[in-house]
């Protein structure tokens, strides 16, 4: 009967491996499906237009010239941008929640951030249409404007463009980081803590010199998700930057994203040609997102190698 039961629960469990096996094989089959449709419906735009459509910088659905360079510059400039403006913010949040904050505050505090997560895109959008764009017209940008020596403050304050886009998607990004980076910051052991209070360190000091440092491969990884988030955000962004196919570092000028691109033009497009590069501006923005997300793999690699090796 011993036999019976062991042979059975071995039965199980190669029937659950290979289960899991199966669905790890569907999710590959599926990323190779959209690869190969993104690939053959850019196939006439690339063979029209080469690797040069990477570096174009005319985007004429009329003529059917097509360059993609406006747009690769308008997404990685505004999700640059949200990143090194929600990073201190989120961290901050994250030491207060997790160090700083009394019990009684933490878990309201913890909550309306987990909340705004939770906000569509689209409501942000309309927010910063109707409630920023004008208070950064009237007021924030002519102060910035005062530091027109400056390449990113010169141009007509529109309150449409660069910056409202960033703040906005800064906005939406700092509950991710935020969230993730506190519950990497809950996992230090009290004795790391204990520890470094026993060796005469102020409080700013376990958490900069032990607090962080552990979590840093969390933090890391909180990073990389906002900043995915960041490069994909479409209806927010499209309602406040301007969309306009433009290379410039003003950040009062309007811009233009790879899926505001997208969400603005495929249903309108008409011709063949057009369709087709804007679905290579699709796998563009796919391969930008595996390649950011492999770096940063080889980033947390490199990092918890290094820890293991130093004996943290």
């Amino acid at each position: 009967m011993r036999i019976g039961r062991e042979n059975s629960h071995n039965e199980g469990e190669r029937a659950f491996k290979g289960l899991i096996m199966l669905f790890s094989l569907i999710v590959l089959v599926i990323g190779g499906l959209v690869v190969y449709e993104l690939v053959s419906a850019s196939d006439l735009s690339f063979k029209k237009f080469g690797f040069g459509f990477l570096l174009g910088t005319q985007w004429d659905p009329v003529q059917e010239v097509f360059g993609a360079l406006p747009f690769i510059w308008g997404t990685f400039y505004t999700s640059t941008l949200a990143l090194l403006l929600a990073l201190p913010v989120s961290l901050g949040i994250a030491i207060f929640l997790t160090e700083l904050a009394p019990g009684w505050l933490r878990q309201p505090i913890g909550f309306v951030i987990e909340l705004l997560a939770a906000i569509p895109s689209l409501v942000y959008g309309i927010w910063g249409l109707f409630v920023l764009a004008p208070i950064f017209q009237t007021y924030v940008e002519p102060f910035l404007g005062r530091f027109s020596f400056l390449p990113f403050f010169t141009g007509y304050p529109l309150g449409l463009g660069i910056l409202t886009a960033s703040v906005i998607v800064a906005g939406m990004i700092v509950p991710t980081i935020s969230a993730i980076s506190r519950e990497v910051m809950y996992t230090v052991p009290d004795s790391q803590r204990e520890g470094g209070l026993a060796l005469g360190m102020t409080r700013w000091e376990v958490v900069s010199k032990v607090v962080v440092p552990y979590s840093r491969s969390g933090i890391l990884g909180a990073v990389i998700l906002g900043y995915g988030r960041a490069l994909g955000e479409t209806m927010a962004v499209t309602m406040v930057i301007g969309n306009t196919p433009k290379i410039s570092l003003s950040l009062f000028e309007p811009g233009y994203t790879i899926s505001s691109a997208l969400a603005n033009e495929f249903a309108e497009a008409v011709s063949k040609m057009h369709v087709s590069a804007l679905v290579e501006l699709g796998l563009i923005l796919f391969f930008i997102s595996i390649i950011i997300n492999t770096f940063a793999k080889l980033l947390l690699w490199r990092m918890n190698r290094g820890m293991k090796v130093s004996g943290v």
